[in-house]
Order: C-alpha cells, then sequence, then structure tokens
C-alpha cells in the first residue's frame, strides 16, 4: 500500500486544506488566515477522534508563544508555535502524555506534509525534551539524516538505540555496527528528512498506516508495528508483518505470532479483523523468582531514576499463566496474568532446542518478553510514585548512579528467573 487513491485538497493558492483518504473519508482540515498564516487545523487520530491546533493560542515559559492542541472543547497539550506556511524546525510539546494514543504522530504529519509541500529538505528538532519516544514517533514521519543522504528505507547500516525507555527495541547483533542514533538526536545533530504517511480508515475500526508499505495498524486500543524502521529495530508486543501475500497484525513473542488479529491486502484492504477464543489451558502460578526476574529486566530497561520506584510498586507482585487473548500480559493491582499462549510457544521452542545453550537462551528470551510486555504498566505506576514523593525523594532519585553491584544483582535474578521458566516449561512438556 502506498497511499493509493489518498486525496490532498488544495485551494486557489496551492495550500493544503483537506486530506481524504482512499475511502473518502476526511482525515484533516486546515483554515488559512487571510495573511498567509494558518488559522486552524484538525487530524484525525486512530480511534476516529480529531485533534484540532490552535496556532498561537497559549504560551510557555521555556519557549513562549504556542500552539493549543484540543481534544473537542477540552485544551490537552501545547507545542511550540509552529510557521505552518514556512515549516523550518520540529517543535517540542509540552506534555506528550496528555494526548491520545496517536496525537502526537498526527501532528508531526501534518507538520510533515506541509514541510514536504514546501520543499524543506531537512529539519531540526529544537527543544529541551529530545526522548527516545519523541525520535521513535518521528520515525513515522520523517527519515533520518546522519550525513549527508538519508538512508532508503530497510537498507544501511542497522542503527543502535538502546533500550532507555517504555519502547524497547533489540540491539543489533553487532553492537559496533552502525551510527548509535538516539545519542546523535539527544546531541542535536541529527536531521530528519519530511516523508509523511498516509492514513486510511476502512470499515470495521482498522487504522492503517503506511508509506511504501503498510507501517502501522491501530485497532481496539492496540498499535501494531513494524519491528523495522530505517534501520532502527522495534521491539513490541503487537507487531505488523507479511506472510504468504498477505499483512498481519499480530500478537508477537519469541520471533513468532501467538494470535494473529488482522489480516490484510498489500493495499490495505482489511481480510479479517477478529480475536481468537482463549486458549483452553489452566491457569497456574509462576514461581517468585520469574517476578523478580521480571521486575529486574523492566528496571534494566528503564531511565535510571525510575529504579527503585518500579521496585516499589512491584513489591508483592505475583504473575500466573492465564487463558487470555488479545494481550501477552495484563497488570491488575499486584497481580499480573500472562497468556499460556506464550507457555506453549515456549515448550514448543524448547522441544526442537539443541542443548543447553539453546535452552537457556530461549529462556532468556522469553524472560525479556515478559520485561516488555508488562513494562509499559509498570513504568506508568513508578512515575507516578515518583512524582507523588518529595522534592528530596525526587533529587536523590535523579542523583542516584546506576551501580555495578546493583546491575550484577539484577543479573542474577534474570538468570534464577530462566532456571526457573525453564523448570515450568519442562513440566508442560512432560
Amino acid at each position: 500500500m502506498s497511499g493509493g487513491g489518498a486525496e490532498v485538497l488544495r485551494d486557489a493558492r496551492g495550500r493544503r486544506v483537506g486530506e481524504h483518504d482512499c475511502y473518502g473519508a476526511p482525515v484533516a482540515s486546515l483554515v488559512w488566515a487571510d495573511d498567509g498564516r494558518l488559522a486552524e487545523a484538525a487530524v484525525r487520530l486512530p480511534d476516529g477522534s480529531w485533534l484540532t491546533v490552535q496556532p498561537r493560542a497559549a504560551h510557555d515559559p521555556r519557549w513562549g508563544v504556542s500552539d493549543l492542541l484540543r481534544g473537542g472543547d477540552t485544551p490537552l497539550t501545547h507545542c511550540a508555535a509552529i510557521a505552518w506556511d514556512r515549516v523550518d524546525a520540529i517543535p517540542p510539546l509540552a506534555e506528550p502524555a496528555r494526548l491520545p494514543p496517536g496525537g502526537g504522530t498526527a501532528v508531526l504529519n501534518l507538520v510533515a506534509a506541509l514541510a514536504a509541500d514546501q520543499r524543506r529538505a531537512a529539519l531540526s528538532y529544537r527543544g529541551p525534551y529530545p526522548t527516545e519516544q519523541l525520535f521513535l514517533a518521528l520515525l513515522e514521519s520523517f527519515r533520518w539524516i546522519a550525513g549527508d543522504e538519508p538512508p532508503a528505507l530497510g537498507q544501511g547500516a542497522e542503527a543502535r538505540v538502546p533500550s532507555l525507555g517504555p519502547a524497547a527495541r533489540e540491539a543489533p547483533d553487532d553492537p559496533g555496527s552502525g551510527p548509535d542514533l538516539l545519542a546523535t538526536f539527544r546531541s542535536g545533530a541529527l536531521r530528519w528528512s519530511p516523508a509523511p504517511h498516509t492514513r486510511a480508515f476502512p470499515p470495521g475500526g482498522v487504522y492503517v498506516q503506511a508509506r511504501e508499505r503498510i507501517e502501522k495498524l491501530a485497532w481496539r486500543g492496540h498499535a501494531y508495528y513494524r519491528a523495522d524502521w530505517q534501520g532502527v529495530r522495534r521491539r513490541t508486543t503487537h507487531r505488523v508483518h507479511e506472510a504468504r501475500g498477505r499483512v498481519y497484525g499480530s500478537l508477537w513473542a519469541l520471533d513468532a505470532a501467538l494470535e494473529d488479529h488482522l489480516v490484510l491486502a498489500p493495499d490495505g484492504r482489511v481480510l479479517a479483523a477478529a480475536l481468537p477464543p482463549p486458549d483452553a489451558a489452566p491457569r497456574r502460578a509462576l514461581a517468585p523468582a520469574v517476578t523478580e526476574g521480571v521486575i529486574a529486566v523492566v528496571v534494566a530497561a528503564s531511565a535510571p531514576p525510575l529504579g527503585e520506584s518500579i521496585r516499589a510498586v512491584a513489591a508483592g507482585l505475583s504473575l500466573e499463566w492465564a487463558p487470555l487473548t488479545g494481550e501477552i500480559a495484563v497488570l491488575t493491582g499486584g497481580h499480573a496474568e500472562i497468556s499460556t499462549r506464550l507457555r506453549r510457544a515456549l515448550a514448543a521452542r524448547l522441544a526442537g532446542a539443541i542443548g543447553r545453550v539453546d535452552r537457556v537462551r530461549l529462556g532468556f528470551a522469553t524472560v525479556a518478553e515478559l520485561g516488555l510486555a508488562l513494562g509499559d504498566a509498570l513504568r506508568a505506576r513508578a512515575q507516578a510514585h515518583l512524582a507523588a514523593a518529595t522534592p528530596a525523594v525526587q533529587a536523590a532519585a535523579f542523583e542516584e548512579p546506576r551501580t555495578s553491584t546493583g546491575a550484577a544483582a539484577g543479573a542474577r535474578e534474570i538468570g534464577a528467573a530462566v532456571e526457573a521458566l525453564l523448570e515450568d516449561a519442562g513440566q508442560l512438556r512432560a
């Protein structure tokens, strides 16, 4: 799918005033003032709602005049004022967490579309928050430039992006290959070439996002992503992949689909959208050692200031294999349910493993999958925990270095979790 059928509406001056998807549904609208400035814009989000941009309707003490972002009549947050008629930079956003899912990406895509209309070769991010989350969002509407020319999608050296935050990624096999893009981005040296995606809202509630291919899907509150984004490996429990001439949105773990939820034709037509029935396997508690190892994985994959808060909010957490569908893990209170389909997948892979090394590698991969599945929820709780702490405790969290002793303890916890998981899966095989 390359956006065939999508329509851009323009006024007599050639300015973009609207966008329709390939089904004729509106996905963006823009109103220009007589003086040439943007008066208002609105973009449709994956859930079908709309986000409105009111230029220069807010102020921020850090960067001054700002554009207000509203959901309906409710102000949500703001970004640094954008020169919409002559886009020259990617703006900082004050509070991304206040936007609905896909809101920040939708606004960035509008920025990229106008920059492309205006033939801007490259933009820089100007702001105080060059975060990992922003880096990943920019990949959806721009192509990174670390040298003279941006690489084509999926080509060139694989980039090194360490797993520092809630959207964990795989590191390449050779940690010395390719540039460390996240560090380059944080240093302000990375530039971005506009490469907006097209969006479609086919009947049935599925959202389809594409450039040269379908890159992202959204359905029932979940976003499904490709694993590869311009050389960056992106790990996610809900993945877009291709097989047998079709595009799938699947629950993904251990390098395979555990469940197929969406099936599309390459042109974006939705052929099927359904969750499978829950697995029939009985519930079974996981050993406490598995819980401790998963917490250690989440801590290791998170920003250092959150480490102690993660351990605090996860105290007393218990894990249980359960007949889930649509999810690898669900966290409720102090209890987490883990899909029995993951247990079956591990047991099946272990049955074909050759030797101890392969078995241990599968165990580590499974602990990592559990950390990925539970990490966002635990980090959100930890952030709230730290925000409610006293200023002294917050300051100490940001000043406390990650020690080799703490890393060694985490490694021991992860190793014990691997052994416990292998024993558990062995009982299933028996």
